[in-house]
């Protein structure tokens, strides 16, 4: 449980957007949809990852890209959106609506459109027309690649029931990491938890 809700945590901090001092204007239930998305990531699971043991594979989630200070606040904003970006895809898929109960799937996915939402508008505003190769390049595209190894191996694994499990835990994992990068906007432009 301990462990549950310090992923509702990394969540909320993913969820939180720019906002702020970044004139971006998240809507008031960003944060309550964060939790809620991470709370069913966390009710999706139809087994326990020790049955999927020899199904893990480390999918090289690029930490040092979301966690390192290099990143300026156009790509930070835009390495959060692919990445929620690339989980509602991810989720999104025929074979996705056979792995996992219709009906939470359907809630995540509701719930990871509006999060895509209220980023698009902050993205529209940080980042120009000379900026609009930040999504071919640098983290975004590390991130893009980090995806594209997920759907490899789903495809590998055929995608059997352990397969959407790993993948399941490693969208939690990734979402919870990417925690320090909001971390570090917030101490770079101020207070962002007040949109």
């Amino acid at each position: 449980m301990a462990f549950v809700l310090s992923l509702l945590m990394a969540l909320v901090l993913v969820s939180y957007g720019p906002g702020g001092s970044l004139g971006c204007d998240l809507s008031q239930n960003h944060v309550l949809i964060g939790r809620k998305n991470l709370r069913l990531l966390g009710q999706m699971r139809r087994l326990s990852p020790r049955l999927c043991l020899q199904d893990r594979k480390d999918f090289a989630f690029p930490q040092e890209m979301v966690e390192g200070g290099q990143l300026q606040e156009a790509q930070a904003i835009s390495v959060l959106h692919e990445m929620l970006q690339q989980s509602f895809n991810l989720f999104h898929t025929e074979r996705s609506s056979a792995a996992w109960d219709t009906t939470l799937l359907e809630q995540l996915l509701t719930g990871l459109h509006q999060q895509l939402d209220d980023l698009d508008a902050c993205l529209g505003q940080v980042m120009g027309e000379e900026d609009s190769a930040l999504g071919r390049t640098g983290p975004t595209l590390a991130m893009k690649r980090y995806f594209q190894g997920i759907h490899v191996y789903l495809k590998e694994k055929g995608y059997s029931d352990c397969a959407w499990e790993t993948v399941r835990v490693e969208i939690m994992r990734s979402l919870s990491s990417s925690a320090s990068l909001q971390e570090r906007l917030k101490m770079m432009y101020g207070d962002l938890s007040s949109p």
